[in-house]
């Protein structure tokens, strides 16, 4: 008979089911609960294995003949944006950015509907209702931060009360090593903008001022469209059979 200490986490696998990266695969993970008074020293030793939070899971891949799923953390005090991100800060010089608990509301939920309803509309997210909305934000017993983008108001520099239009929302996790960029969204019309991008410049920034040398960007997989911009943000680690080795820069 198996008895195990309450306070060691147990590991379940999950079924195999369609990989959302590339096409043809399937996926499996394992994971774990993250609850208690250790949820946030769990995490932090996770993460430095390769584990992403959503809710009180933890988990990472772990198919049996893929290995395409790789965990990426951005070095960031070595990293310095190049021209074109330097374009993406100046035009974006309208926005303000705010950190606070993470906390939903009805304007955040209606920006989300619109961006799964444009970006991902026939992806895992697509149904998921205003309650299943504040639940992936308040379901976390670690340290999670709400970062929101605003239209500048004529008094952003005093009071959020001037604020405009949201544009922008991510909800982070703050680390002993690092930021952890846990999922993100945006106003689909704004292309032109590049918000996704912008994001990460931000993050890149506030990590650095908390003085933690990483910023953890989840998973890039090599030939997947809608991870090629992950690579961009060099130097950069990834997490390999050795360990974390450096990429880029």
């Amino acid at each position: 008979m198996t008895v195990h200490h309450p306070q060691t986490p147990q590991f379940f696998l999950t079924s195999p089911s369609p990989c959302p990266y590339l096409p043809g695969r399937s996926e499996r993970k394992v994971f774990t609960h993250l609850v208690g008074e250790r949820a946030p020293g769990l995490l932090d030793l996770l993460s430095q294995g390769g584990f992403r939070r959503s809710q009180n899971i933890a988990y990472r891949p772990a198919c049996e003949r893929c290995r395409a799923c790789v965990s990426v953390r951005i070095l960031v005090d070595e990293f310095r944006p190049g021209k074109s991100m330097r374009r993406i800060l100046a035009r974006n010089s309208d926005l303000v950015a705010r950190m606070s608990p993470a906390s939903p509301t009805s304007e955040q939920y209606a920006l989300f509907r619109r961006y799964i309803d444009h970006r991902h509309a026939h992806g895992g997210m697509a149904e998921m209702s205003v309650l299943d909305y504040a639940m992936m934000v308040e379901d976390s017993q670690v340290d999670t931060r709400m970062i929101e983008y605003r239209i500048k108001g004529p008094d952003s520099r005093f009071t959020a009360t001037s604020d405009g239009d949201l544009v922008a929302v991510a909800l982070s996790d703050v680390m002993a090593d690092g930021m952890s960029m846990v999922y993100s969204f945006f106003d689909p019309d704004a292309d032109q903008r590049s918000l996704g991008s912008l994001m990460i410049l931000d993050h890149i920034e506030r990590t650095r001022k908390l003085g933690l040398a990483y910023l953890y960007l989840g998973y890039w997989v090599d030939g997947s469209k809608k991870m090629a911009y992950k690579i961009r943000f060099q130097p950069q680690e990834h997490l390999t059979p050795k360990g974390w080795e450096r990429y880029g820069g």
